[in-house]
């Protein structure tokens, strides 16, 4: 009998541990449904053009993901304009986007679930004509992602042992000029979020209307950062508007800032900017899912 392909895309250095362990595994599943496995490993140059050489090469019926909000950022990217269900092994630093699909679980659970042919559709932000496909922002996050990319120490906690440091040397609030829902909002920011979806790869809660399939996203641009800011994000009350934070739903934004800002998408530093284009990308994504 003829064997179906499946690549599955892994991230060696996601979350700091050895995927070798995870590639028997899957590799074992493979072979128990008949199909064929192949391994495409990231080294961080040309992974796009050489993921969509490689999926080209081999024409699979599934491709799996192995890393975190990063990797799947990447592969999701890559293979945008190709009609594919993604599986979501959540090995990596940062697993948001995991955690708001109820997919971070045991090993075997998630392999099981990434070879499902039951899916959901999730929406995309396209920003800068980059995809996000969980969250993104523009200051003291963001800072903190770029000191944690030149830390030699990965997982969680190289996050947290670059906190202290960057609130330590946090830099002065920016001036943000937004165009959304036919508004001008000008205001003053500690940092700005792109939400496609609701919590960190941490699991702090940031957004907690966000619903991944309603072809919205929101800002929630932050002009203070205090400790009762952080205790009403580690509420979930972050979306009461106030004078310290604003929240838009909308599926359009245009957003400049008087200043080069610190930014990342879905876990990865993309330098400073001063200016965001963002619009959204209706049910762009296949996730495997178990069906309820």
């Amino acid at each position: 009998m003829l064997k179906n392909n499946v690549i599955m895309v892994v991230n060696p250095v996601s979350g700091g541990l050895d995927k070798a362990l995870l590639v028997d595994q899957v590799s074992h599943y493979a072979q128990q449904l008949n199909l064929n496995l192949m391994c495409f490993e990231t080294t961080g140059v040309n992974d796009l053009a050489n993921i969509r050489e490689y999926y080209k090469q081999f024409h699979p019926e599934r491709v799996l993901i192995a890393g975190g909000d990063g990797t799947i950022k990447i592969v999701a990217e890559a293979l945008e304009h190709e009609d594919v269900i993604f599986g979501i092994l959540p090995v990596g630093s940062s697993n948001g986007l995991a955690t708001d699909l109820g997919l971070v679980k045991s090993p075997d659970e998630n392999i099981a679930i990434a070879f499902q042919n039951h899916f959901v559709s999730i929406d995309c932000i396209r920003i800068n004509n980059k995809m996000c496909i969980h969250l993104s922002d523009l200051g003291l996050n963001a800072e903190l992602i770029k000191n944690y990319e030149k830390s030699a120490i990965r997982g969680k906690l190289g996050y947290a042992l670059q906190v202290f440091k960057t609130l330590l040397n946090a830099g002065k609030s920016f001036l943000v000029h937004a165009k959304v829902n036919q508004q001008l909002i000008k205001t003053k920011a500690r940092m700005i979020v792109i939400a496609n979806s609701q919590k960190y790869g941490t699991g702090v809660m940031i957004n907690p209307i966000g619903i991944m399939g309603d072809g919205k996203f929101e800002l929630i641009i932050l002009k203070k950062i205090t400790l009762g800011i952080f205790t009403r994000i580690v509420l979930g009350k972050i979306t009461e508007s106030s004078n310290a934070v604003l929240v838009v739903s909308t599926d359009n934004a245009h957003i400049e800032i008087n200043r080069p800002i610190n930014f990342q998408i879905d876990g990865e530093y993309y330098g400073k900017e001063t200016e965001l284009h963002i619009s959204i990308l209706p049910r762009k994504l296949k996730v495997a899912m178990l069906k309820v």
